[in-house]
């Protein structure tokens, strides 16, 4: 074999995805050396309304002076406890709609360029009836859309793509519906394979599916373990998705043009172990 082959050869090998992780930024000092190697970081603090009813301003120049030269991509996982962006009650809506842009302000004044929202849909019943056109979706979406406009056009201006992670959903399809909808960039699929393979269990796609239909929508990915049972956020390994399947679907939908940011949604103890679980197997570094 020439040299000219050998490099046509290397060339050709194709580049394993590259894991982040999902961490409160009281872990940041213990993973800063893993996650200095351009690793995709998602804050965890502004789930909580301590955060972001405190000095939330302060806090944020704290984070920025530990991250210091990071050089990956930033994003935080928004406000969630109680919320919901269906909410057909105006005052409710007012509520949801305050957390969330707060949760902008914050992310805006670290420089983070995701934010992960929750999925409002709840179901009842069989995944190929509910939420559908005939059970009234169109006027889900609505009710989405007087919740989510403002705040979509406040991450548009702030430039942090809001992610809308698949949480008790059965069925992609209402989920796509909901991002399509508003017709921007700045609005995308997050999915969570440990939410998918629980929901799987009731009837709904597998996790690689879900990954599939999202297809060039798909934005980020939560990557946790779980045994079929509860949401475990186990490391890779300790529950039975079908990781290899997984990591097949992710590398499908980076071919047709999406770059999800891939979260290791776990322990911060376990980053590091789930993270070499991935890599020995040939799926991700």
């Amino acid at each position: 074999m020439t040299v000219s082959s050998q490099a046509v050869q290397i060339q050709n090998v194709p580049v394993l995805p590259l894991l982040g992780a999902a961490m409160p930024s009281s872990q940041l000092g213990a993973r800063r050396e893993w996650l200095m190697a351009g690793r995709d970081l998602e804050l965890q603090d502004a789930v909580s309304h301590l955060v972001l009813d405190g000095d939330w301003k302060a806090h944020a120049a704290s984070i920025k002076t530990q991250l210091g030269d990071f050089s990956g991509r930033l994003g935080i996982h928004g406000p969630f406890w109680g919320l919901t962006i269906m909410a057909s009650d105006p005052a409710v809506r007012a509520v949801t709609v305050a957390r969330l842009k707060r949760g902008l302000e914050f992310a805006a004044e670290l420089g983070a360029t995701h934010m992960v929202v929750h999925s409002p849909f709840d179901f009842f019943g069989h995944p190929l009836v509910a939420h559908t056109q005939v059970t009234g979706l169109s006027d889900q979406l609505s009710q989405v859309h007087d919740t989510l406009d403002e705040v979509v056009g406040l991450a548009r201006e702030v430039g942090c793509t809001l992610v809308v992670e698949n949480i008790r959903d059965l069925n992609p399809a209402p989920l796509l519906a909901l991002v399509r909808s508003f017709d921007s960039e700045f609005v995308r699929v997050s999915i969570d394979v440990g939410h998918a393979h629980l929901t799987q269990q009731k009837g709904g796609p597998s996790p690689e599916q879900w990954i599939m239909e999202a297809g060039e929508l798909l934005g980020h990915v939560h990557l946790q373990d779980n045994d079929g049972l509860l949401d475990r956020h186990w490391m890779p390994g300790e529950g039975n998705i079908n990781w290899t399947s997984v990591f097949r679907a992710i590398r499908h939908v980076q071919h047709v043009g999406a770059a999800p940011r891939l979260i290791l949604e776990i322990k911060p103890e376990e980053i590091g172990p789930g993270a070499e679980w991935l890599a020995g197997r040939g799926l991700a570094r």
